[in-house]
């Protein structure tokens, strides 16, 4: 069953979460025990996030550098077979412009379809770390519509080269992201809401925001996207408060402003623990009042915040 359909059958706020890949030659245990402490709340799908290969560079001893591409965190496809297989969830890899060709990508959705996972969150993705601007790689894409017009492509069994496929299996469908305190890079919210329903209007199904904290900002940017003609579930990203050096990280980060009353309560603090008991708390009214709000489902940043998923999913579940 699709997200769209598993969100839209669901009679009560759906419930899902974000992993990442584990770090390359560590192993796969430590993800498996994420699922396992989150996976009594039924979660209705897993997104696996996708990285890009960067630059880093080793030191000859000599003077000298010796510039190597690596990719840190890889495996999406394989982790996301693995986890369908052992937990029988449907799984979301992540797709990305950032660091793929269109052949690259290609190769991806047909490593996919053979494996029967046929849900995606089409996303453009962040710059390279050694990039000053966004850049694609090779004949790769500047902005996710692109991606998504692929990805129809190959839906109607027409691959990037303009050949046919000879069979042709069950369709890709996908979500987006969006931004309710607006993109980094979009010149306003406007501009923001402009090109969320250009994703639409190629076939986004859904869209997941950009984790927030105030929730009068994910309102409003309903709201606006609505009276825009958007007609799609907008699911909220959530991700509770932790540390007090998140403070300064997340507006820097994640290019969002942590509300008043949260960051007067976080400073009182005089430990992480407590600043984690602060976030619980935060995390907890946040989500009762968006799902007093009628929010389809509730999709969770797990990274560094399994446990605190857990004891708000407890709360509200």
């Amino acid at each position: 069953m699709r997200v769209i359909d598993l969100i839209n059958s669901n009679e009560k706020t759906a419930f899902s979460f974000e992993i990442l890949p584990p770090l390359k030659g560590t192993g796969i245990e430590k993800l498996y025990q994420t699922i396992d402490t989150l996976r009594e709340f039924d979660p209705k799908y897993i997104n696996i996030t996708t990285h890009r290969s960067e630059y880093v560079y080793k030191d000859l001893g000599n003077g000298l550098f010796q510039r190597n591409r690596l990719r840190r965190r890889p495996g999406t496809v394989s982790v996301a077979a693995a986890i369908q297989n052992k937990y029988n969830i449907t799984v979301v890899p992540h797709i990305l412009c950032s660091g793929f060709t269109r052949e690259e990508t290609e190769y991806v959705l047909l490593d996919l379809q053979f494996l029967g996972i046929t849900d995606l969150l089409v996303l453009r993705g962040d710059k390279a770390k050694h990039e000053s601007v966004f850049t694609p790689e090779g004949n790769g894409y500047h902005h996710a519509i692109e991606l998504q017009e692929q990805i129809n492509n190959f839906n109607k069994g027409i691959f990037v080269d303009g050949s046919e496929m000879k069979v042709t299996n069950t369709p890709f469908s996908y979500g987006v992201a969006c931004y309710p305190e607006k993109h980094e890079e979009a010149p306003n919210i406007h501009t923001d809401i402009y090109w969320l329903k250009k994703k639409m209007e190629t076939g986004a199904e859904y869209a997941v925001t950009q984790l927030f904290y105030d929730n009068r900002k994910y309102f409003d940017f309903v709201e606006r996207a609505r009276k825009e003609g958007i007609t799609i579930p907008i699911i909220p990203g959530i991700k509770p408060f932790k540390k007090l050096s998140q403070l300064s990280m997340l507006p820097k980060t994640f290019k969002v402003d942590l509300p008043e009353e949260l960051t007067k309560e976080a400073l009182k603090c005089k430990s992480d623990a407590e600043a984690r008991q602060v976030g619980i708390e935060w995390c907890v009214q946040q989500c009762k009042e968006l799902m007093a709000h009628g929010v389809p489902s509730l999709h969770f940043y797990s990274v560094g915040a399994t446990d605190s998923i857990k004891e708000v999913a407890k709360q509200i579940y």
